[in-house]
Parts: structure tokens; sequence; C-alpha cells
């Protein structure tokens, strides 16, 4: 974080300053702003958050320890440290992002990417911090930090030295991206597609892409909304884009994309295509397996190419990324059995992707095993699109498809509907029941995908499967 009073934070979240020790008002920090008070070093602000199973107000002590200069917290606690009591630590921190984001754009340098959409926001995000790093200082999300505490800890770790901010922004509730991007206005809204991931809570397919296009609505006036122009529900924000003054770039497969891909080819060695903008055309062969991620390509091919990268550039350096995040169609194992762990996350949209790309990349003389648990915040579309999917496996010739814990029962019982039968398909309670099976069951040539939604744990299994096979 850039250096602040403890005068100017109070000043900032509204809170009462209770100083300690030798502090005064004018005493400056600049360290890490975090939640988690593991990651506290010398100089850090430790933000006190109150939580359903444990509460922060507990570990301001750790903190302290660890090297936290600062609390923020909704009560006084009894810890030899300088603290700000406020009303709510989660507001007080939303507005201490805005406050540095906005102090440092000042200075003319920072420029503000938001990315959001159903599937592809972790990798989209890497991809174009992997591009812009070479061109300056880029803060971008660790992991998947994109809600109500994470995009604001991103945000606070820009410096004055630092050139672009890339933000990701998860939609928990509608309302929730308005209020996170509206924190800096991005100067490009990047919006990648739109699907049935957490349409549950939103209550269809429709009022999530109103969540989605709240970005745009976000974005600087006179910005750029850079929209995945194959989705009809993406392709359908060029008008509100372009009613707030908005260049507005297109990305896809289809000839009205500014950024296209062409001759894709997807192998075990990850995915070929052509790259097409302005007339050139240049090879792109990313290592991270998957079609579907060429899409995440072109996202950041198109903003990287709105702040001044040339095209040629952004190919060269997402060559060098080998794979888009840990549990996201990570290659384990050996060539003896290859594991891809994509279990981080799962939608109908990322199972179905991830699914065909196991058909894609596995030999003739090769199996697929597909290990496969529930995919989360579907609401009442949950067993419609377990059965989907269930289905989508059959279709796509599957060999073994071992389907882990209750909740994905129904995606068995559709694969067995569709004649996945004689021990093809397999229901298993939980991961070590899957283990034990698959650690007998697996064979020299297997290709095997693990995929289930983060709630569901099974990347840890992938994991044990990495390791048993390396």
């Amino acid at each position: 974080m850039i250096a602040l009073s403890l005068a100017e934070i109070a000043a900032t979240v509204g809170g009462e300053l209770r100083l300690a020790g030798t502090d005064s008002a004018e005493s400056v920090v600049d360290g890490v702003v975090d939640t988690d008070s593991r990651v506290m070093a010398p100089g850090s602000i430790f933000v006190a958050k109150p939580g359903a199973e444990t509460d922060g107000h507990r570990f301001v002590g750790a903190a302290v320890e660890a090297g936290a200069a600062l609390a923020i917290v909704e009560r006084p606690v009894d810890e030899d440290v300088t603290q700000i009591v406020v009303a709510d630590v989660i507001t007080a921190l939303a507005e201490l992002a805005r406050e540095v984001v906005a102090r440092v754009r000042a200075d003319g340098d920072l420029r503000i990417v938001g990315i959001t959409g159903s599937n592809g926001k972790t990798t989209t995000k890497n991809f174009l911090a992997r591009i812009l790093t070479d061109e300056g200082e880029t803060v971008a999300p660790i992991n998947s930090y994109n809600n109500e505490v994470g995009a604001p800890v991103t945000m606070l770790r820009v410096t004055r030295s630092t050139r672009f901010l890339v933000s990701e922004f998860g939609a928990a509730a509608p309302g929730s991206i308005a209020r996170l991007a509206g924190l800096v206005e991005p100067d490009i809204a990047v919006v990648l597609m739109v699907g049935m991931a957490h349409a549950g809570g939103f209550g269809g397919i429709e009022e999530t892409a109103k969540a989605k296009s709240e970005l745009v609505s976000a974005a600087m006036a006179n910005g750029t909304a850079v929209l995945g122009i194959d989705d009809s529900r993406v392709a359908a924000m060029r008008e509100l884009a372009e009613s707030r003054g908005m260049r507005v770039v297109g990305f896809g497969q289809g000839p009205a994309a500014d950024v296209r891909a062409q001759d894709i080819e997807v192998t075990a060695a990850g995915t070929r295509c052509v790259i097409e903008a302005d007339g050139e055309r240049i090879p792109l062969h990313l290592r991270v397996l998957g079609a579907h991620h060429i899409t995440n390509a072109l996202a950041a091919i198109a903003a990287a190419r709105v702040l001044g990268v040339t095209t040629a550039d952004a190919v060269a350096r997402l060559e060098t990324v080998e794979i888009a995040e840990r549990w996201r169609m990570q290659p384990m194992g050996s060539d003896r059995v290859r594991i891809i762990n994509d279990a981080y996350n799962a939608s109908p949209d990322s199972m179905a992707a991830a699914l065909r790309t196991l058909a894609q990349i596995t030999g003739p003389d090769e199996r697929t095993v597909a290990v496969l648990g529930a995919m989360s915040e579907l609401g009442e579309s949950a067993g419609e699109e377990h059965d989907r999917i269930g289905l989508l496996a059959v279709r796509l010739n599957i060999q073994r498809i071992v389907v882990v814990g209750p909740e994905a029962r129904r995606l068995y019982l559709s694969a067995v509907g569709e004649g996945s039968w004689d021990s093809e398909a397999v229901h298993l309670p939980d991961q070590d029941a899957a283990f034990e099976y698959l650690r007998t069951e697996l064979r020299d040539g297997d290709r095997v995908l693990v995929k289930s939604s983060n709630s569901v744990g099974l990347r840890h299994l992938g994991d044990r499967l990495g390791e048993l096979f390396s």
C-alpha cells in the first residue's frame, strides 16, 4: 500500500483512532493490508473481519506478533497496537481501497482493467497479468480474489510505481460487481461470457447477464468495453457501452470479432490457433490445455492491445504460460497415467468444456476417465444440468465415468440411462472411496479428468492421484 498517516486512514474509513505505544496521528504505515493474520509483516494493517465460523478480532494478537502496526476493528481489543474502530470493517476496507487507488491514479500513470464472466475470469486475469508485467509494474489478484474482501485487498497492493491494476470481479448477488468495480471505475471492462454458474443465486441466466453488465456500467465513461461477442448476451452489452461513450472491442471466433481465433487445434501438448487482428495473422501455441482457454487468451490479447501492447508481443508472452492456475486444467501424474486436475470450480459450461478437452487430447490407444463431482449454486436448474453433463460424457464416449458424492448421483444416473453401464460408470460415496477405486482401476495409457465445484473438494483427490502416478 502507499504510505498514509494514521490520521489519513482514520478519516478515510470514518473510524475512531485509538493510539498505542509511541504512535501519533502522523505516524505512517505502508505495509500489506489483509484480513489474514498469517500474511502480516512489519508495518502491515490487519482488518479484523467477523465471520460465520470465526472472528478476526481473536487474531489481532497474532497479527501484532507478526508485525502488524495497525488493526481496523469493529470493537476495541485488548492488544498493544493502534486501532481504528469502525462500524463495519468490510466497508472500511473498501473505502480505504477506493482512496488509495484514487491517489495513485491521480499521478496519471495507473490503468485499470476489470474482468468478469461466468467462467474464465481467473485464467484471463493471469493471462493479462503475464502480458502486462513486461510493460511495467502490474498488480493482479492472488488466486480468485474477486469478492468483497479479495478485490479491495488486491487494490490495496498498488504503489506509486504501479502501472496496471487487473481486478477480477465475481458476483455474489445482484449489485456485487457494481459495488466492487465502482471503487475504481476501470478504464477497461472485460466481459467474457454469461453461463449457468451461480444462476441459482440470481434467479436465472438473464438475471446473471444483468449482473455481469454491471461492470460495463461501473467502468469509466469514455473507456473501453472488451466483449466476448460469440455470447449473444455479452454482445448485447455493446448498446450499454456505447450509450456511455465507450469504445467497444469484440473478441471471439466469429467474423465480427476485432480479435479472433482461427484454425483451433487441441492436443495433449496444448492448443494451437491463429490470432487475427487488424489484418495480421499470428500463430499462437498456448500450452494451457483446452480450446476454451483460447477465448480467455483472446480477451487478454484484446485488453492488452487497448493498453498499447502489440498483438505479436501479447502472443509471445502467452506462449510462456504453462498452466492457467493451480487446479485449473493442471497436468499431473506422468506420461503413463496423465491426471488433469480441473477441480478448482465447475459450472455446466466449464464441465462440458473440460470433458470435450479430455476427449480431444486422448489418443486411439489411450482410455478416457472422468472423475466428476457436483456442480454447486445452480438452484432449480441443478438436476437438469447434472443430467446434461451425464449425457454429454456418454456421447463423448468417455470410457470410465467415476461420479463422487451424493450430490452428484443424478449425473451418474443420467450416464447409466444413456447407456454407460456394466462398470463403465460407477458412483462412489466420497473421495477416499474414489481414491481406493482409482488406484487399482487406472492403468497405463489412461487420461484422467478430475472436475467438480470447489466446495466438493475433488481438487485434493486430483492431487493425491497426481502424486500416486507421478
